[in-house]
């Protein structure tokens, strides 16, 4: 997908992902979680989308620099955020404007499985970061690729197409797959150490509403798989 697919629907994304079950009682939860305390810590949001994980960050104390491919998005998130936000247009696949060792935390939200070729994107992360910094990655699932696709090879790099709907827009969003072992290998060859790895529950205060409905009381299902990334 370009910058103008996510342009043309990047109201209708937003207003759903602020409270949808996946995003908002699920992701984000979560990747606030894996991030702990902020308070002072400069962080970036790559792929900031319209900027709600930036916003919880910027309250919870950090300094928060973002950057989305859409021009619809950061717009939305600077009405977010306020005009003074450290927010700009830019793509993740292209090398990044900032210095190295310029963030203590790089937030990926959703962002990763984007790519097709991740591995030049990961080390610059990894240049903006300083020694012992942390990404912190969300991606989805990589079983999910086979129990929703039966047949298809779960060990190969692939791309798949998700349908989605929010509100009165429909869109398609291209995914790339990859195999748990082959996102580590490329994590390490980056640059990184990985710390945690994550699958976890939604979070407590969702609506019972949104909660799906599981076998035995369970609240975890394979949606998302998140990773704590430590910069060597």
């Amino acid at each position: 997908m370009t910058h103008a697919d996510y342009d043309a629907f990047a109201e209708a994304y937003s207003a759903e992902n602020d409270s949808n079950l996946m995003n908002a009682h699920y992701e984000r939860p979560a990747m606030l979680d894996l991030a702990g305390d902020v308070g002072g810590r400069r962080v970036l949001d790559a792929g900031c989308g319209s900027g709600p994980l930036s916003l919880e960050l910027r309250d919870r104390g950090a300094v928060v620099t973002g950057f989305d491919v859409s021009a619809e998005m950061v717009g939305l998130a600077r009405k977010r955020l306020g005009d003074d936000a450290d927010l700009r247009v830019h793509d993740l696949a292209r090398p990044l404007p900032y210095s190295d060792g310029a963030f203590d935390d790089v937030v990926a939200s959703l962002s990763l499985h984007y790519l097709r070729e991740w591995e030049g994107p990961l080390r610059e992360l990894r240049r903006v970061l300083r020694p012992g910094g942390r990404l912190l990655v969300s991606v989805d699932h990589p079983t999910a690729h086979v129990l929703l696709r039966p047949g298809t090879d779960y060990f190969t790099v692939a791309p798949w197409l998700a349908e989605v709907e929010f509100r009165e827009s429909r869109a398609v969003l291209n995914v790339w797959h990859r195999p748990l072992y082959s996102m580590v290998r490329d994590f390490t060859r980056s640059g990184f150490r990985v710390a945690d790895i994550d699958e976890p529950a939604v979070a407590e205060d969702t609506p019972d509403h949104l909660r799906p409905e599981f076998r035995h009381g369970h609240t975890r299902f394979l949606g998302f798989l998140f990773f704590v990334l430590v910069a060597e």
